[in-house]
């Protein structure tokens, strides 16, 4: 806010007029005098200066309280006036008389007086989306912030007095620290920057419903709203574009008559909107292969779920296999690869019909023959170079028989490579020594697992359903894959351990979440891994869906959030606003991804009643770590 720069004086002065006289027959009159302008000024610090006019056009400069003259006379008669021309910085000057006629032969008490400005602390809010910011000026005066912008307080402060801006309540779900909180008021204007953001370790519910089978809204193709949404699904697969937009392919779903159907629709989620970008909006869609090698606009994957997929080095999208549709419209385990770029789908290898064999060559080596049966539920990730990898899932071996896998794959050059593992199904583990690499060690055939890829681009394997020493089962044994050797990490060499919670929020050696499947993983900017729900075994030992969040640092295991028993009913709050108490329903299969700050976001998920009906939902988490 600033301040006028001058002002016009304005001085009442008392005039005394003198008499002529005349005598001896004639009369004579006295010239008017010339007059000084006398005045004394008040109220202004060392080193601050007034320059004062007279009616003359004579200027002076004042420094200081003194008594001063006008150095130019001012006819009696004529006008003057004082101004001030020029105010020090910081300050504002009133003169108490400042014109009139001159009648007399001085004029006094022409009163300057500078006064100490008083500044309004002006604050701007940055990224607060909630109301109940309080900020408090020097203890005097509070102002409430309900959005973002600039706001002043009401109580000045006078120039060179402290101030302090203070945040005495944060909207819901909202940390706020003040950037420039405190100092001495020395300019016209003072901003205090505050910025607020989510609470960290705090769930939000963005979007979608909180009940299960909730029905997709479409919209027009193409086009996003506000209103958009995609229908309840899970096992979807998804991934990040360059610009940080998310995108959402396919998955299965059910009626509410429990029959589960597949999707194919491709949706791109983007400034807090849905767009349906292509694929059918209707259940069980035929995949459209056209030529193979040949992207085109007709293209289109059949309905499936459970596939797998990863973004390579020029950030195209891939996906393979899964459970849906092939070219005739027939449902089963799928082994075709395609490739997502430029706004078309590009059919690139494997079968375009249901449940093919593996045909695995000779391990190690590429060739043109290669492919890895049909599958689901494999895990999935890109090497440095930008070659494709892909680990076990459930599924054909190589003389066509169905079950659990273990086989290790690369794509690289447009060829299949098999790498380990076997071209049988369900193979048992060879654990090793713990913390030892070896070549010959190999986890066990499962599907489901969860996966990362660290910052040296190992790949570690957590869990999953399987075969294990112990029979078939859930899993949570932690694997790295580095150097092409397998390492055993921790967890169990025997299936459906249960949880070992330990306090929340503090890691143990000895903690270890239970065994689990389709549980959603994530790796932060820290690069600490994190793993959330999926179906498996609580701190009892129950088997259930699950709700809790772990976090993996420094070689510990520490329990941070969620329930410790299965089956969870979760809570939602506010859409829109952290609490510490939300956090989604035990669930497992959702699709996650993180965005540019750090957050997770998870979408959709399904969870299972006593009696093994799927439940399916549309919900949008974000979680602020």
């Amino acid at each position: 806010m600033n301040l006028p720069v001058s002002f016009r004086l304005t001085v009442c002065l008392l005039l005394i007029l003198p008499l002529a006289s005349c005598g001896g027959g004639g009369a004579s009159s006295s010239a008017p005098s010339s007059l000084t302008i006398a005045g004394t000024v008040g109220g202004l610090s060392a080193g601050n200066t007034v320059v004062l006019q007279d009616g003359a056009g004579a200027t002076m400069t004042i420094s200081g309280n003194t008594s001063f003259f006008t150095p130019t006379p001012v006819a009696s008669g004529l006008a003057y006036d004082v101004t001030v021309q020029t105010q020090p910085v910081g300050q504002t000057c009133t003169v108490n008389n400042g014109s009139g006629t001159v009648t007399a032969t001085s004029v006094g008490n022409v009163s300057v007086v500078c006064s100490t400005n008083t500044y309004k602390i002006g604050v701007m809010v940055a990224g607060l989306t909630g109301p109940g910011l309080v900020l408090q000026n020097n203890g005097a005066d509070n102002l409430a912030i309900s959005a973002s912008g600039a706001a002043y307080f009401a109580t000045p402060i006078a120039n060179g007095l402290p101030y302090q801006a203070t945040v005495f309540a944060q909207p819901a779900g909202q940390q706020c620290a003040i950037l420039s909180g405190a100092g001495t008021v020395a300019a016209v204007a003072v901003t205090v920057a505050v910025n607020c953001l989510p609470l960290p370790n705090s769930w939000t519910w963005v979007g979608g419903s909180d009940v299960v089978g909730a029905a997709g809204v479409y919209g027009t193709l193409g086009t996003p709203a506000a209103g958009n949404v995609p229908s309840a699904r899970y096992a979807s697969v998804s991934w990040t574009d360059s610009a940080g937009n998310f995108w959402l392919f396919g998955g299965a779903a059910s009626d509410s008559a429990g029959n589960q159907y597949g999707l194919n629709d491709l949706w791109e989620y983007s400034h807090g909107q849905w767009t349906w970008v292509g694929g059918s909006n209707a259940a069980n869609a035929t995949g459209t292969y056209g030529s193979k090698g040949v992207a085109a606009a007709g293209n289109v994957p059949g309905a499936r779920y459970a596939a797998n997929s990863w973004i390579d080095s020029s950030g195209h999208f891939w996906l393979f296999g899964g459970q849906g549709y092939d070219s005739a419209g027939s449902q089963g385990f799928l082994n075709d690869l395609w490739e997502f770029s430029g706004g078309q789908w590009r059919w690139v290898s494997g079968s375009n019909t249901i449940n093919a064999n593996g045909s695995y060559g000779a391990k190690g080596s590429a060739a043109a023959g290669n492919v890895p049966g049909a599958r689901l539920r494999a895990i999935a990730w890109t090497d440095a170079p930008g070659n494709l990898w892909f680990f076990g899932g459930l599924g054909f071996d190589s003389a066509g028989n169905q079950g659990n896998l273990n086989d290790l794959w690369e794509y690289s050059a447009g060829q299949w490579i098999w790498v380990g593992g076997s071209d049988t199904i369900n193979a048992s583990a060879v654990y090793g020594t713990k913390g030892i690499a070896a070549p010959g060690n190999v986890p066990s055939a499962r599907y489901a697992a969860s996966s990362w890829l660290d910052a040296s681009g190992n790949v570690w394997l957590f869990g999953g359903g399987s075969l294990s020493s112990a029979g078939q089962g859930f899993l949570n044994d932690l694997w790295e894959f580095s150097a092409g050797q397998w390492t055993w990490i921790g967890g169990s060499s025997v299936s459906d351990a249960s949880g070992v919670y330990g306090t929340e929020g503090v890691g143990s050696i000895g903690n270890a979440p239970g065994a689990r499947y389709a549980a959603t993983s994530w790796i932060d900017a820290a690069g600490n891994f994190w793993l959330f729900g999926g179906a498996g075994l609580d701190a009892a030992g129950n088997p259930g869906n699950l709700n809790d969040l772990w976090q993996y640092s420094a070689g510990q295991w520490k329990w941070i959030d969620g329930s410790n028993t299965i089956n969870a009913t979760g809570f939602s709050g506010t859409a829109g606003i952290a609490a510490a108490a939300n956090v989604p329903g035990g669930h497992y299969a959702p699709v996650s991804w993180i965005d540019a700050p750090g957050n997770l976001w998870l979408f959709g998920g399904a969870r299972l009643d006593p009696v093994g009906n799927v439940s399916v939902l549309n919900d949008l988490w974000r979680y602020t770590p």
